[in-house]
């Protein structure tokens, strides 16, 4: 892992198109923001990535600007995560992820949506209950308890946190 690591910050630093780093910005920002809805094409993402502008499609389709602004602050999310990779997570590093992908959108100006902290109202992903807003805060210091006493991190572990962190869905949805 410090390996892939060390590539990804050097890579990041040379900014150069078709290595790891750039197919990871991509990918990953593209594959994440679908699975929330948005509606960009992964060429509209790589084109986001590498031109900061955005490719348009022939005929009427709309783009919802939360999208591109949420894409582009994605691909700022993954440089900071890998600025403080080897930090211990913490609940304000947590925090500070959803501040820096709602930065600027419409849920930012939605005194509800309190970006930056926890959900204040219930909500659920894929018919699934989650964590109640008073059961968040508790229930991610159990999460984050148990994944920093973890001596030797596995993908595994990895996949169990994501899958953990989804069942509490700490932020509130739209």
């Amino acid at each position: 892992m410090d390996n892939i690591l060390r590539v990804l910050k050097e890579q990041k630093e040379m900014n150069l198109k078709g290595n790891l780093y750039h197919f990871t910005q991509i990918e990953f920002a593209y594959n994440t923001n679908h699975i929330e809805g948005s509606t960009l094409t992964e060429e509209q993402t790589r084109y986001i990535y590498e031109t900061n502008t955005l490719l348009t499609e022939e005929g009427n389709a709309t783009t919802k600007i939360d999208d591109i602004i949420e894409m582009s602050n994605h691909f700022k999310l993954v440089d900071y995560m890998l600025d403080i990779a080897t930090e211990t997570l913490t609940e304000d590093i947590i925090k500070e992820f959803h501040k820096i992908l709602k930065n600027g959108t419409s849920d930012e100006r939605k005194s509800w949506f309190n970006v930056g902290e926890y959900k204040t109202l219930a909500n659920e992903i894929g018919g699934m209950a989650t964590s109640h807003p008073e059961n968040v805060k508790t229930d991610m210091q159990t999460l984050l308890e148990r994944y920093n006493s973890l001596e030797n991190v596995t993908f595994e572990d990895i996949v169990k946190l994501h899958s953990d962190f989804e069942k509490i869905h700490p932020f509130q949805d739209r």
